[in-house]
Formats: structure tokens, C-alpha cells, sequence
């Protein structure tokens, strides 16, 4: 593939380049119109000409981030002028938005002295809540950050230092822990005196690094005590006393080396020199200073970290600035100080030391990673990074004092970094934090019991519902197989869980009387009920049946059919229940309920009628008022078999409840259109737009969540499994662990509602 090529294409097909501007808000009304120009736009205008700060209230200026350059350093391109510096400068802006939900304007300016660049960033303060600076060459960007901080008072940050000095900060407390170094004591060479290299030595300080213990080297060699040839002031805070003048004399012996330099610049004779178990951060890029499997060949005890992501240990700047940026805008801070970058640092830092999820793992190819000389720091693509360090970042601003809105609670406010990730994360934290208040109040974590106890996919997923103190597990299969698995994946906290071997267990033989007593005019023989309950499948269904577990989930290795049989044969559905497979889609601002979409191949009126109370209940359960369409592919004609059949189930859903918003038959559009209905049918019951559709068949129900799925702007949880007489659902076997942990989620939720049902029925 031609790389460079293909980036042409990329960024030149239409519509040409990487940022747009869209508005969040409706505008496609004269009313709208009115309130979002003239003459409506008047009214927050002079609010905010009362009290200046009202423009956070009224305006996007909170979340609004301007890169600024004059290209006059563009990473491994030099001194390309404003104009060619754009593409990267919007390239910033995609990942501000992408990582962390902020809104960028970039800005490149057509001067290169400090005092015109100054004097025009300072003007465009009354439009943004922050300044990045971006590949701005040395001597000069240290002198317009300075003056920048000093007269602005939004935050003001040159990502070029600190970004990378934050990232290899982690990355250096992770390297010394391993080698067992304290960071008072480690000797660190840096190779390269610009602006990243100089921000390097400036915060490893901060971090505890004496500044004797650091020698720093350019072009021409060491900075030492005395040297005047390609100095200035910036170099000079780093001249020591050494009688080293070459990099290769300050490498002998040294603990540390961190380039920020060139290819090549460090040679094997030079690795070969430094102390035992040596660090080596060659950030050099496209080429680092020394290859990586070079580096191995020659040193296998050293641990190497380069700025590329196809080796491990990637120093990639996108883990600090956009949570920085997002914890400084969210306080309103008034600048990026040291204690803030500090806090970034160890919040990075210690995130890597933490288990790494599944869905780490999927967006590298499924590769495994754990704390160690591999993995010194999170991965660019880890969706942690953000709720641990704009948190830290937004915390360190509040007490230092230059958070102007501080944040009251901090529970919530990593609830919110969370959201950020997707509506469906964001409403799966509001039913983790919905079933741990309930396990306080009732005392119970729900008893769900998982027939594939040794399935990795599982065991992630319980693990991870376990640790978030929803529920008790209980694994089935054989004892030594389930322990081996569990320490073979390394799941400590599911050496608490309960794991039963079927037919060892206490409550085999009361299953299997229970279940030849249930189907034994079915055609079940004692033996065959005997073989049945050694199945996991059979068994947890029992368990479930019998109370002896709260809820039930399987499919994640099987079929859909094989896994539901056992559940509809032993737990079964009751008077006026139709077993059914429901679907939830979250969109921006609502969520919609497909069903039938996992079941009923061709369900009658009455059991699609079943299916929408069914819906409407668990709609209830969210505070969703219920609207109900029965979908066709015509508008209330019902000539043929199906459209009468979906009017027939709006009828019976009318007659089981006359207060139910429910109408049919109906295509989908006109369900799920306000517009539609108030233009073409006024009559329809649905005034603004349904949230449950009820489809005539399976194929119809999923086809449509599964486009959905993959093409609209929809996220999709489930299906779940409705209309069984206790809580048992099947996951899809190409779920992943967040498919399963989603509804392990969801099923507690089932098991807690059910219980207070039943506790209300008791009283």
C-alpha cells in the first residue's frame, strides 16, 4: 500500500479535509430559527453582557478548544509554514473530539515572533475555554506559553512539552517500579534539547529526579558547566558538572536514556553501557533512536518505549491532552498548572498497574497485556485513560485553587467521563449504580448462575460484575476445570465466587426428582431426567426454578435454540406470557424497544399482544412512558394477513389496557415520525413518535435491530429474553465480554424487580 497515496486521497476526497462545524441544537423550523438567531439569540446576549461569565452558560466557549500554530516545528517535517501545518492542526482537533468530547477550532497564524503571536492569541480569549499550542519551535514556544499563561486566564498548554513529558513521566515511575529503582536515585540521560526535551528534564524533577542525576545532550554534544557554543537560557538550567562530552560517554553507566532526537542515535556499543536492566524511552519519529529489536537483540533485560504504535510501550501524547484538557474545562480552570500535570502523570501511571479490560484487548487484535516490561503504559485506545485522569486533573486544579466551578461530586462526575464513551455505557452506569443501591437496601446480590462456568468470555464478565459489587456468581461445571481456568485468565476475585459440579452436588437428586416429576407425562424417563440434570444448561435452569439462584445466563458457546430450550422446558412463561427476545436502542436522546427479535418465527395477534405488555412493563421499569406501534409494511389499510394480524394485536393490547398508547398497523416511518402522523394520519394514537415496535415476524424484527446495529446511529443491548416465569437470558455466542457484562447488568436488574414484586405480593 502507498501510504502517502492513500492520505491524499484521504484527506482531498469530498468533503475535503477532517473537521466540519455542525449544531447540536434543532434548527429546521421558523420557530426554531427565531430562538437560535434573531430575534431569540438577543435574550442570552444580554445576560451575558450583565455578567461576563454567563458566556459558560450560553455559549460553547466551555467545551471549546482553539490548536494554535505557525507550523514553524511540525513533528518530523521542520519548518513548513501555517498553511501546510492545517492538516495536522485539524488531526488535533479529530482527536480532542474523539478521545475526550471536546470541541476544536484550529487556528494557524502567518507570523513567527513572539510578540505577534502572542498579542493574537490573547484576543481570541472571550471565544474558547483553552489554548494547545502546537509545533512551535524552540527557543520561541517557551517565551509564548510563558507570556501566554501570565496574561491569559483560560488554560494555556504546549503540547509538545508537556504531553510527551506526562506520558514518559508514567512511563518512567512504571520502569523504575519494575527494575526496582526510586526515582531519587536513577540517572537519566536525554538525548535532544528542544521544547519536549527540556519539558522532560523540567517534570521528571517535579517527579523526584535530582537535576544532578540528569545529563542532557543536543547536537553538538553534552551541556556541561561552562559550555557557551549553541547555548541558551533553556539549555542552560541542564549544564552539570560532568566530564562526559559525548552521549556516549554520559550513557556509560546510566540508568535511563530518553530521546528526543533523531534515528539513530544511539548505537548498540552504547546500550551495551548502561547499567543493568536499562531504560531506553527513543522517542525519535517515524524512526526511533535505536530499533526495538535491535535494542532486545543487544539487551534482553532492557525495557524500551518508542513514540511508534507498532512496537509496545507507545509514548503517544493523545493519552495526556485531551483528558487534561477535559478535567481543566470542566472545573473551569484558570490555567494547566504543575500539580495538574503531576496528577495526570500518576493517574497514567497507575492505571497501567490496573487489569486491562476485554475490549483493550479487541481494539489491539486481541492481544493480552499486564503490567510489566511490555506494558509500562495504557494504551492510546483504552477507554479508562480519560475516567482516571481528567478526574485526577480536574481535582488537582481544585486544590491548587484555579478551578473556578468546582466539582461537587466526584462519583458522579467519573460517571460522567465514562458517558462519554457512548449512550450505551452511560446507561449501563445508570443500571449498575440502579442495582447496587438496591443490593444495599434489600442486603442481596442477586445469585446468577452461569451454565458455562469455564468459558473465558464468561468468567471476564462475571469477573468484572463481581468486582463492581453487583452480584454473587455461581459457576457450573467441573470443580478443577472452572479453578484452572480461573487462574489460568487470572480472575482473583472469582476464587470467591460458588462453583458446583452438577452431578457431585447436594441438590442434584432434588433437581432430578423435581424435573422428572415436572415432565414425565411428557415423555421424560427417571434416566433420561438423571442425564438431563447433568447437563449445566438443565441444571441452572433448576436452580432458578427452585430459588436456589436468582436469575440465569447462557448462549455464549452455543446456539440460540439450544441454549432458550432448557429455560422455556423448566422455568417456562405463565397465563398471558410469550416467551420473546427483546432488543433496546439507544440513541442521543431516547431509547427505542425492538421485539419480537430473537423467538416467535410467525407469532400470532395474541402472543404479539403479550409481547407488547410485556415491553411496555420493562419501558415502565426506565420511567419510559409506553407508545406502542404494531409495524407492517402498509398504513392502516389491513387487506392481507399481516397487516391484519398487527391490527388485530393492537386491539388486544387496547383491550388489556384501554389507557395503552398503542396503534397499528403501521410502516415504520410513519411510527417513529411525528411528522408523518400530525401531516398524513391525525387520527393515529401515537402523537410523538413510538418507542416499542412490535414487528409481524422474526425475520422482520431481526433484520431491523441488526441494521440498525451495524448502520445507524444506534447502540444495541440484548436481546433479552421476556415472558419466562423467573429472570434467565440468553447472550448471542458472537457476543463479547461487554455483550455478556451488559446483561449480567440488566439481569440483576430483572432479579431486584422481581424480588420487590414479590416482596409486595407477600405483604
Amino acid at each position: 500500500m502507498d501510504l502517502e497515496k492513500e492520505a491524499l486521497i484521504y484527506h482531498a476526497s469530498k468533503p475535503v479535509g477532517k473537521v466540519s462545524v455542525t449544531s447540536p441544537k434543532p434548527c429546521s423550523s421558523e420557530y426554531e430559527l427565531s430562538l437560535a438567531y434573531s430575534p431569540g439569540v438577543a435574550a442570552p446576549c444580554k445576560e451575558i453582557a450583565k455578567e461576563n461569565q454567563k458566556v459558560y452558560d450560553y455559549t460553547a466557549k466551555g467545551n471549546l478548544v482553539a490548536v494554535i500554530s505557525n507550523g514553524t516545528a511540525v513533528l518530523g517535517l521542520g519548518n513548513i509554514g501555517p498553511e501546510a501545518s492545517k492538516p495536522v492542526m485539524e488531526g488535533k482537533g479529530n482527536l480532542f473530539k474523539l478521545f475526550a468530547g471536546i470541541d476544536v477550532f484550529d487556528i494557524e497564524l502567518n507570523t513567527k515572533t513572539v510578540d505577534e503571536f502572542v498579542q493574537t492569541v490573547r484576543a481570541l480569549e472571550p471565544t474558547f475555554g483553552g489554548i494547545n499550542l502546537e509545533d512551535i519551535k524552540a527557543p520561541e514556544c517557551f517565551e509564548i506559553e510563558k507570556a501566554l499563561r501570565e496574561q491569559m486566564n483560560i488554560p494555556v498548554f504546549h503540547d509538545d512539552q508537556h504531553g510527551t513529558a506526562i506520558i514518559s513521566g508514567a512511563a518512567l515511575i512504571n520502569a523504575c517500579e519494575i527494575t526496582k529503582r526510586k526515582l531519587s536515585k536513577v540517572t537519566i540521560v536525554i538525548n535532544g534539547a528542544g521544547a519536549a526535551a527540556i519539558a522532560c528534564g523540567r517534570l521528571f524533577i517535579s517527579l523526584g529526579v535530582k537535576q544532578k542525576n540528569i545529563i542532557m545532550c543536543d547536537s553538538q554534544g553534552v551541556i556541561y558547566e561552562g559550555r557557551t557554543k549553541g547555548m541558551n537560557p533553556y539549555k542552560a538550567e541542564f549544564a552539570v558538572d560532568t566530564k562526559a562530552r559525548t552521549l556516549a560517554d554520559a550513557l556509560k553507566g546510566a540508568d535511563c536514556f530518553v530521546g528526543l532526537s533523531v534515528a539513530g542515535a544511539m548505537t548498540k556499543d552504547m546500550l551495551k553501557s548502561m547499567a543493568k536492566n536499562p531504560i531506553v524511552f527513543a522517542m525519535a519519529n517515524p524512526d526511533p533512536e535505536i530499533d526495538p529489536h535491535v535494542a532486545k537483540a543487544t539487551r534482553s533485560d532492557v525495557i524500551i518505549a518508542t513514540g511508534r504504535s507498532d512496537y509496545p510501550n507507545q509514548v503517544n501524547n493523545v493519552l495526556g491532552f485531551p483528558s487534561i484538557f477535559r478535567g481543566a474545562l470542566d472545573v473551569r480552570a484558570k490555567s494547566i498548572n504543575e500539580e495538574m500535570k503531576i496528577a495526570a502523570v500518576e493517574a497514567l501511571a497507575k492505571l497501567a498497574r490496573e487489569d486491562v479490560p476485554e475490549k483493550v484487548s479487541e481494539a489491539y487484535g486481541g492481544q493480552h497485556f499486564s503490567f510489566g516490561p511490555e506494558y509500562i503504559i495504557p494504551k492510546p485506545f483504552d477507554p479508562r485513560v480519560i475516567m482516571w485522569v481528567a478526574p485526577a486533573v480536574a481535582k488537582a486544579a481544585m486544590d491548587t485553587g484555579v478551578a473556578l466551578k468546582p466539582i461537587k461530586k466526584f462519583s458522579e462526575y467519573v460517571d460522567k467521563m465514562e458517558a462519554l464513551q457512548g449512550h450505551k455505557v452511560s446507561f449501563i452506569r445508570t443500571c449498575i449504580n440502579r442495582s447496587k443501591a438496591t443490593a444495599r437496601k434489600s442486603k442481596h446480590k442477586p445469585r446468577i448462575v452461569f451454565p458455562e462456568g469455564t468459558a473465558h468470555k464468561v468468567l471476564k464478565a462475571a469477573s468484572l460484575a463481581m468486582e463492581e459489587g453487583v452480584i454473587h456468581p455461581i459457576l457450573l461445571g467441573r470443580t478443577d476445570h472452572v479453578k484452572a481456568r480461573i487462574n489460568e485468565i487470572g480472575l482473583e476475585n472469582l476464587k470467591k465466587a460458588t462453583i458446583i459440579e452438577p452431578r457431585l452436588s447436594d441438590s442434584y437428586d432434588r433437581y432430578v426428582d423435581e424435573l422428572y416429576a415436572l415432565k414425565q407425562r411428557n415423555g421424560v424417563m427417571f434416566k433420561e431426567a438423571q442425564r438431563l440434570m447433568s447437563d449445566t444448561n438443565y441444571y441452572a435452569a433448576m436452580a432458578v426454578r427452585l430459588g436456589d439462584a436468582d436469575g440465569m445466563i447462557t448462549g455464549a458457546t452455543m446456539n440460540y435454540k439450544d441454549a432458550v430450550r432448557p429455560i422455556l422446558k423448566i422455568i417456562g412463561s405463565g397465563r398471558r406470557r410469550t416467551a420473546s427476545g427483546l432488543n433496546m436502542v439507544l440513541l442521543p436522546n431516547k431509547i427505542l424497544f425492538f421485539a419480537d427479535t430473537a423467538v416467535n418465527i410467525n407469532p400470532t395477534a395474541q402472543q404479539i399482544a403479550n409481547v407488547a405488555i410485556h415491553c411496555s412493563r420493562v419501558a415502565e421499569y426506565f420511567k419510559i412512558a409506553p407508545r406502542m406501534a404494531m409495524l407492517s409494511y402498509t398504513n392502516f389499510t389491513s387487506r392481507d394477513e399481516n397487516p391484519r394480524k398487527m391490527k388485530e394485536a393492537a386491539r388486544l393490547v387496547k383491550e388489556y389496557n384501554p389507557n395503552f398508547v398503542v396503534d397499528g398497523e403501521m410502516q415504520a416511518d410513519t411510527a417513529v415520525s411525528p411528522e408523518i402522523v400530525e401531516r398524513i394520519f391525525p387520527f393515529c394514537e401515537i402523537k410523538n413518535g413510538a418507542n416499542i415496535l412490535l414487528f409481524p415476524n422474526l425475520d422482520a424484527g431481526n433484520i431491523s435491530y441488526k441494521l440498525v446495529q451495524q448502520l445507524g446511529e444506534g447502540e444495541v443491548i440484548g436481546p433479552f429474553l421476556m415472558g419466562v416465569n423467573k429472570p434467565a437470558h440468553v447472550v448471542q455466542r458472537t457476543s463479547v465480554v461487554d455483550d455478556i457484562f451488559n446483561t449480567i447488568v440488566l439481569t440483576t436488574l430483572h432479579c431486584q424487580a422481581m424480588m420487590e414484586t414479590e416482596d409486595h405480593v407477600t405483604q
